[in-house]
């Protein structure tokens, strides 16, 4: 038999049951190994209902100072009732400087007493019973989580100032900075968000025009990682210039949300861009103009693109790439028949192989090749690489990169530059 003795409006804080005649203390915390809320129960005195009744204060520091004995319960455990029970005299019946050194010794949940209204202040000078002086029933767990994101801070000697801390509001990392950004100028103070405004603005003007285009390399949603550090860096130099007096973590959430917006943009647009259409159809005087093209990977699966088909040969084959690029498929060719060339991207390697027919095969003889390699930084060599062949074949390929028909000499050469970078 199980009666509710005492509760506050506030369901999470701890409740005064009776349960066979005993009184005991019920709390919820935690988790089972199924998710499901935890709840723990040990046994008060008459003494201790009263002060709970009586004094929120302290009801509030009893639940803080046992909440870490359920966390060590884990999942399946059983709460320690005589640790717990320990704590009820020094907690709810002691004097505030007995209080206050207890709590300079025992675990304590610090997050459920600021949630509550404590003063931050006096509870890091380890004044306790003071700090609880203005505490609420109702919770208001945002304060806690930008409390704990200021003493992480504090331990990296960061401090911030009014509009370093409005900055990061506005882009919703002033509690968690490895969350993707977003523009929320409602968690800004009216007054602040004109000057807050104006940083932002600093960043777009100096990343405008830029993008992050895509690396299908690493999956159809990913971006350039070389187009993003790029442009981070560009709107970092930019806002430290105009606003010196903000701090690295105000400077690197504003780059943050310019990037992760230019992202954005590039993921909600279709692979086929203007320019790579017209590129596509166009007749460049006397180059290879590709009527069909056939596309393989290094798992022997083959896509054929053809001059009639909806897509352009270019958004074919990034897509291509994206579906199938891993980390054991990483070489990707593409080959006009018609024409016996083609170009072999090897992403492993950070080169290219152009493939031309030397000499056709006649009366049963295997054809000739002549193959040439060339170094590729990043995505974007690979991207010219590939709008250069679809709409000029090989010979298209000479003003990109020097190539190199032994295979010797381009080993050097690869090595070469792995150790310069």
């Amino acid at each position: 038999m199980r009666d509710t003795v005492f509760t506050r409006r506030s369901g999470w804080i701890p409740n005064v049951i009776r349960e066979d005649g005993q009184l005991k203390l019920m709390l919820g915390a935690g988790a089972d190994a199924n998710h499901d809320p935890r709840t723990f129960t040990f046994p008060i005195g008459e003494a201790h209902l009263a002060v709970i009744r009586e004094d929120l204060a302290r009801h509030l520091l009893l639940w803080s100072a046992v909440l870490p004995l359920c966390d060590a319960a884990g999942t399946r455990g059983r709460l320690d009732e005589d640790a717990a029970v320990a704590l009820l005299d020094p907690v709810l019946l002691s004097a505030p400087t007995d209080v206050d050194a207890l709590f300079q010794h025992i675990r304590w949940d610090r997050g459920r007493l600021v949630a509550h209204g404590a003063d931050t202040a006096l509870l890091d000078r380890g004044q306790v019973c003071a700090a609880m002086r203005a505490a609420t029933e109702t919770s208001n767990g945002k304060r806690a989580q930008e409390y704990h994101a200021d003493r992480r801070r504090t331990e990296r000697g960061v401090v911030l100032g009014p509009l370093d801390a409005a900055v990061l509001k506005y882009t919703n990392q002033y509690v968690h900075g490895a969350t993707i950004p977003r523009r929320t100028p409602d968690a800004v103070e009216p007054a602040q968000l004109p000057e807050v405004m104006r940083v932002i603005a600093t960043a777009e003007q100096a990343c405008a025009g830029m993008r992050i285009g895509r690396d299908p390399r690493r999956g159809k949603r990913a971006t350039d990682k070389g187009d993003w550090d790029r442009m981070a860096k560009t709107v970092d130099a930019a806002v430290r210039r105009a606003h010196p007096e903000l701090v690295d973590d105000a400077v690197r959430t504003v780059s943050f949300l310019m990037c992760s917006e230019a992202t954005d943009r590039t993921r909600n647009t279709p692979m086929e861009e203007d320019e790579e259409a017209a590129d596509d159809r166009a007749d460049f005087g006397g180059g290879a103009r590709k009527t069909a093209l056939s596309f393989t990977d290094d798992k022997g699966t083959e896509k054929k693109w053809l001059r009639d088909d909806a897509r352009t040969a270019t958004a074919e084959f990034w897509d291509f790439v994206g579906e199938r690029s891993a980390a054991d498929n990483e070489v990707f060719t593409i080959e006009d028949e018609e024409m016996g060339e083609g170009i072999q991207l090897q992403f492993y390697a950070d080169s290219v192989a152009r493939i031309t027919t030397a000499r056709a095969g006649e009366d049963g003889t295997d054809p000739e090749y002549r193959v040439e390699y060339s170094l590729v930084d990043g995505i974007g060599g690979y991207r010219n690489l590939v709008s250069a062949f679809v709409r000029g074949g090989c010979a298209a390929l000479d003003q990109h990169g020097s190539w190199i028909s032994d295979v010797a000499e381009f080993e050097r050469a690869r090595r070469r530059r792995n150790a310069d970078s």
